[in-house]
């Protein structure tokens, strides 16, 4: 008799996981210029550098990130 194996599917759920927070960038990308916010775990910090650089630059144009940690459970 050959081993059999049982799978059983169950469902599961992905949220944010406020224990983990949530970080903001700002990277300038006018004309190839590549500089960036750092990360830092409030958005105006971000936010604030990224007017900064326009007014020291001129550079208008940026690429914002948010990233947050998630938590995987099974749904019940």
């Amino acid at each position: 008799m050959s081993p059999r194996a049982v799978y059983r599917h169950v469902a599961h759920a992905i949220r944010h996981a406020p224990e983990g927070g949530i970080t903001y960038e700002a990277f300038c990308v006018t004309g190839g210029c590549g500089a960036e916010s750092g990360p830092h775990p409030e958005q105006e910090a971000a936010q604030d550098w990224a007017l900064r650089h326009t007014g020291r630059t001129g550079h208008d144009l940026f690429r914002r990130v948010f990233t947050d940690h998630a938590k995987v459970t099974r749904a019940e």
